[in-house]
């Protein structure tokens, strides 16, 4: 049965649903491939610095949106009143096949990654089959309600943050290897500034440790006071993920010399570790490999409940309009969830669990939901045009030309990405334009 969704999430559990979606995998896994690509730590630090503050410029864009149309589907709404229909239907489509499913199905795979280094997982089907496991748990959870699910949030959340303080305050106290000097280290034949490409590319890799800032959006229409405490938790999280990932990295760099954390990549070296279990094995020991490998599932695992907590708001935002499966926009009567939506999106990440590795389905995920975060910061001037009288409890910080460069950046991002990685990108699209075709068949029975 259709009923309303109910606004049960407080600004503290707004708040951790932003830095619990972020925080999920890469500020483990990437440092290491954002190294090989540019040869150097000072170059992975500005590089952490320029993502965080390009999906900070993001966020208050958003902050303003949100506290304007504070309903369920976040993006999806802004398309829609921005652009029609059509716009909001392909993102909703990206979200649907790719998005959500995509993140989900990576923490999943990274989660099960980490958990691998401990335990042996070839009863339970290697990873992909410990993925499809967590997924089903974790989607089962989010059935029973938004207070549930936001709880379970915030808890692991708290975790995740006194693991990342934990881990840094442990490097540079007790560690036995920590020097300054390795942060002059760089590659080996590395003699300069690595290139613009590469530089892009990185930048993409440390776009997927911050993706997540546009989830809380997607639960407005669950939030207590939207129109406080949207802006608020987006400012206050992003404000929090710049700080711990800045000393996460710099813990990373101080504890061990560059080769080791070059070292660090899987795609270089299957059975390399990962650079933060390296780290905090400098102080201890190889009992750091259990200690972390069970602190980072912990980390994953909140990532996924929050992506999937969140994601299932767009489909059910799109079916209630009409756009898409009319099943998907019933909400249960007891939990005042729609678990419809939460069991179809838990289906999808299932099988994109099985067919791709870590490093692809992030790419997939980063690509597509970039372009769409483009659009809808330029939704913020589409409003204040055609609006311009409208009461907006938030402004966007530094309006115009915050946005205007966040929209600038953006699409030189994607220009890169397609220039550097052109098959992911390629998937990443035909994903998209594949939903125009069944737009117009939803719209023809809509009609009806």
């Amino acid at each position: 049965m259709s009923k309303d969704l109910v606004r049960g999430l407080s600004l503290v559990d707004a708040a951790s649903i932003v830095i619990g979606s972020i925080i999920g995998t890469g500020v483990f896994l990437k440092t290491s491939s954002m190294s090989l690509l540019v040869g150097s730590p000072g170059t992975v630090l500005l590089i952490w610095v320029v993502a965080g503050l390009l999906s900070l410029a993001g966020a208050l864009a958003y902050s303003e949106l949100g506290s304007l149309m504070p309903d369920a589907g976040g993006e999806y709404v802004y398309l829609k009143r921005g652009y029609g229909d059509l716009w909001a239907f392909l993102y909703g489509w990206m979200r649907f096949w790719i998005g959500s499913p995509g993140s989900i199905a990576a923490y999943a795979v990274g989660a099960m990654t980490f958990l691998g280094a401990a335990v042996d997982l070839a009863p339970v089907g290697g990873k992909a089959g410990g993925a499809v496991i967590v997924i089903i748990v974790f989607s089962s959870i989010n059935c029973l309600s938004i207070a549930v699910g936001g709880r379970l949030n915030s808890i692991l959340t708290g975790l995740k943050l006194l693991m990342i303080l934990g881990l840094s305050a442990g490097v540079f106290l007790f560690g036995s290897t920590g020097s300054a000097a390795h942060f002059s280290e760089t590659a080996p034949g590395q003699t300069g500034f690595a290139g613009w490409a590469a530089f892009g590319s990185a930048t993409l890799a440390a776009l997927w440790a911050y993706d997540g800032w546009n989830n809380l959006p997607m639960v407005a229409g669950e939030i207590k006071n939207p129109q406080r405490n949207i802006p608020l938790a987006l400012g206050l999280g992003m404000l929090a993920i710049l700080g711990i990932y800045g000393l996460a990295n710099v813990a990373y760099f101080y504890a061990l010399p560059f080769s080791e954390i070059l070292s660090a990549n899987s795609n270089v070296n299957p059975d390399a570790l990962p650079v933060a279990t390296k780290a905090a094995m400098t102080f201890l020991g190889e009992a750091g490999v259990s200690v972390l490998s069970g602190a980072f599932v912990f980390s994953a695992l909140g990532a996924m409940n929050g992506s999937i907590m969140t994601g299932a708001r767009v489909p059910y935002a799109m079916a209630r309009d009409g756009l898409f499966f009319k099943k998907l926009a019933n909400v249960n009567d007891a939990t005042l969830v729609p678990v419809s939506s939460v069991v179809v999106q838990g289906a999808v990440a299932m099988l994109l669990a099985l067919s791709g590795t870590f490093d692809q389905l992030t790419n997939y995920v980063v690509f597509s939901s970039w372009i769409f975060y483009a659009m809808v910061t330029g939704v913020v001037f589409v409003l204040r045009k055609r609006m311009p009288d409208t009461p907006r409890p938030y402004k966007a910080l530094g309006y115009p030309v915050i946005p205007a460069l966040f929209i600038f950046l953006a699409v030189l991002l994607l220009v890169n990405t397609l220039i550097e990685s052109p098959q992911e990108s390629s998937i990443g699209l035909l994903f998209i334009l594949a939903g125009i075709p069944v737009f117009f068949v939803f719209k023809k029975f809509n009609r009806r």
